[in-house]
């Protein structure tokens, strides 16, 4: 996962209606905190703006998500912003209701109109628009007066709206894994000791981890320039519930955590090393700093909102950088040549692992689909974890914790496949070489996009 950037197997959240309308006895004004208004505020350049500069605008926002973060410990990811902005936030004793209420009043103070012309400044409205309104449905699900909708979760506070699949869809998979790993045994048994013989020994995690990061910076940096003082530390850690995590540092920094307490398999190696750090989680939060707050001093930037559609492109972007630097087979190659080895596996059974692997990786659709069946109240609670089971192939320990993460997390899921889909449709659009899909890439981690703004 990720603390201040993003990472592998995050979280999930209730949301509630996206209310636009102010409180009747209160104007917008009103509704924006006393050390905003105490800011002079920017006369609007043109007809159909609203009443603040979007620079005040987005230093309330930051206030915003920093003050909801006293309510919910997941929701701040990462802020870097100036540490007298936290203290004032920890500080501040409003409620859910009265934050979601003062974003609403800000909703309205910005420029009505957006063009979808691909501008900074059009983006930069448009990212406000959307990340205030996933704020005020955040600030609202406490409030308890909504009810659970997986469509309404992923549209307010994801930008988007996944679409519905049939389990018979998955039937070819799971019928190419049964040929593949025959036996009596439930399909999800045979999958899991199948994998564990791939896992990396303890003791060799290091090496195989330490190669995986420093090929992924490797291809990164043909053709992303990075900041340069960018680095980042690398941490083993246990009892944590994620395999990796990035926590953003600021300053072009991060923390990069691998959890030596979980069962690692070796084709995890390269998947968190390009997730979390290149040209994942720690390469995206470095160009947004670079591009967007520092050179344009743009504080919002300064702030990542969990639950928040930026999670999507964050997620989304990581989860593509693998195929990105490693296209077709090349992951394939370096594992079988290089990291087989470091972890004292036998390459030659490499290729039945990465089809095996490759299939199971198209089943997580499925999970997408359980965790919406189960939100909209399709399917009890006690029918979960057998779907995780046989649809996602999961062990049952697995397959109980992940239903645990849709309880607490919802439709955070589909921003790793879902948000991985949007984002190569992306980069992939019009481009017949590598050079071009990299160009967009970097476009896209150094700019305000969300999933509505993408083809902007």
């Amino acid at each position: 996962m990720k603390r201040v950037i993003k990472a592998a197997g995050l979280l999930f959240v209730l949301a509630a209606p996206l209310l636009f309308g102010g409180c009747e006895s209160k104007t917008a004004q009103d509704a924006i905190s006393p050390e905003l208004m105490s800011l002079k505020v920017m006369p609007a350049a043109n007809k159909g703006k609203g009443d603040m500069s979007m620079d005040t605008v987005a230093r309330e926002y930051v206030a915003l998500v920093l003050e909801l973060g006293n309510h919910d410990k997941r929701y701040v990811d990462a802020f870097y912003g100036p540490a007298e902005w936290r203290e004032q936030a920890q500080q501040s004793g409003a409620s859910p209701a009265k934050i979601a209420q003062r974003g609403r009043a800000l909703l309205a103070q910005l420029p009505r109109g957006e063009g979808a012309d691909g501008s900074l400044e059009g983006l930069r409205l448009h990212y406000l628009k959307t990340q205030l309104g996933a704020l005020v449905a955040h600030a609202e699900s406490f409030t308890g007066e909504t009810e659970r909708s997986f469509a309404k979760e992923a549209r307010e506070l994801y930008d988007t709206l996944p679409p519905k699949q049939d389990f018979a869809s998955f039937e070819p998979q799971l019928q190419e894994l049964a040929e593949l790993l025959p036996g009596d045994r439930p399909l999800s048994e045979r999958v899991q000791a199948f994998r564990r013989e791939f896992e990396i020994p303890s003791d060799k995690l290091q090496a195989v981890f330490t190669a995986s990061i420093e090929e992924c910076r490797l291809r990164t940096k043909q053709y992303i320039s990075l900041p340069d003082n960018e680095h980042f530390a690398l941490e083993y850690v246990s009892d944590k519930p994620w395999s990796g995590y990035n926590w953003y540092q600021g300053g072009s920094h991060s923390l990069i955590q691998v959890n030596s307490g979980l069962p690692i398999t070796i084709d995890r190696a390269i998947d968190l090393g390009c997730h979390e750090g290149y040209p994942g989680h720690h390469t995206y939060n470095a160009l947004l700093e670079q591009s967007l707050v520092q050179e344009r001093g743009w504080v919002e930037y300064s702030v990542y909102p969990l639950f928040s559609p930026q999670s999507l492109i964050a997620e989304g972007s990581a989860n593509y950088g693998i195929d990105l630097a490693f296209p077709g087979e090349e992951k394939n190659r370096f594992e079988r040549e290089v990291l087989y080895p470091l972890a004292g596996l036998d390459p030659q059974r490499a290729q039945k692992y990465e089809r095996v692997m490759a299939l199971v990786d198209k089943l997580s659709f499925a999970g997408n689909e359980i965790a919406r069946q189960y939100i909209d109240g399709e399917i009890p609670g006690a029918q979960v974890a057998p779907l995780f089971e046989k649809y996602t192939l999961m062990s049952p320990a697995k397959a109980l914790q992940r239903k645990d993460f849709v309880d607490a997390y919802g439709a955070y899921v589909i921003n790793y496949n879902w948000g991985k889909k949007l984002v190569a449709d992306y980069v992939e659009q019009d481009t017949s070489s590598a050079e071009e899909r990299w160009q967009r890439f970097t476009k896209l981690l150094s700019s305000p996009r969300l999933p509505s703004s993408l083809h902007w």
